[in-house]
């Protein structure tokens, strides 16, 4: 299976996950996504992202952080679970470099506002970005939004980007979670590529990958668009399982047969 690369030419791994945030596709709604996100930022507001699994979420939450330059901002990611309030909390100190060990809420809250107010006295913004937000516990969402007050709410210090399945706005919508909704400044739905941008797609990738040439046929394409549903991690598996078929055929000209094949090997 691995011989695909040499068949084919490519010097790298095709469709991969570690792609550099400025050479990611560009899609409007990443760009939609991050310009939301920046206004957000801008704010010390919430901004969110919703979409289904494979839609893109984690691509976009990569390049939307690549945006603020390291000396300005300190990104505290996190990635969110079923689990209670403090699970949340450690994984914040930690990604602030603190003592997450606690198990005591108020000294892990006391230890992460400490480690805020020293970021903005030195000029630098606390951004925090929660991804698979839609797991939080809804008492969660109200502990965020305690987080985030300081001076009685008269200094919003920390930017929060909240990015989940599409039942992360029903969440959102419960009473308990109104005072953290109510900061919400922008949200985007990611729907996926639209037919027209699947072709314009896979070139990108093959392009990274070192092959300058469409490989794929049109109804390949079409094929692809049609298995995925437009999403990104789908189409991704279903172009790479698609060129192995194909190099298993010897054959240069990747088909909606290949892309069958491919599928066929797919939950």
């Amino acid at each position: 299976m691995n011989n695909f690369r040499a068949y084919f030419g490519l010097s790298r791994e095709p469709f991969a996950k570690d792609i550099p945030p400025d050479r990611l596709f560009p899609t409007p709604e990443l760009q939609a996504a991050t310009d939301r996100f920046l206004y957000a930022v801008s704010l010390a507001a919430v901004c969110v992202v919703t979409g289904d699994v494979g839609a893109g979420k984690s691509t976009t939450l990569r390049y939307a952080a690549s945006r603020l330059h390291p000396s300005q901002y300190r990104v505290i990611p996190v990635v969110a679970s079923t689990g209670s309030p403090i699970e949340i909390y450690r994984q914040i100190a930690l990604a602030l470099d603190s003592d997450g060990r606690s198990v005591s809420v108020a000294r892990l809250m006391k230890t992460i506002r400490d480690v805020l107010h020293d970021l903005v006295s030195r000029k630098i913004v606390p951004v925090l970005i929660i991804d698979e937000a839609n797991l939080m516990r809804l008492e969660v969402f109200a502990e965020l939004q305690t987080l985030a007050q300081f001076d009685f709410d008269s200094k919003p210090v920390l930017p929060l980007l909240l990015a989940g399945q599409n039942n992360l706005l029903d969440k959102l919508m419960f009473q308990t979670s109104k005072p953290l909704a109510s900061r919400i400044v922008g949200r985007t739905y990611l729907s996926g590529l639209k037919a027209k941008d699947m072709a314009a797609y896979l070139l990108h990738h093959l392009d990274l990958a070192g092959l300058n040439k469409n490989i794929f046929a049109e109804e390949a394409v079409l094929a692809i668009h049609q298995g995925s549903g437009g999403l990104p991690r789908r189409a991704n598996a279903l172009a790479r399982g698609a060129l192995i078929a194909a190099a298993n055929e010897n054959a240069q000209l990747i088909s909606p047969e290949h892309v069958r094949k491919a599928a066929s090997e797919l939950i």
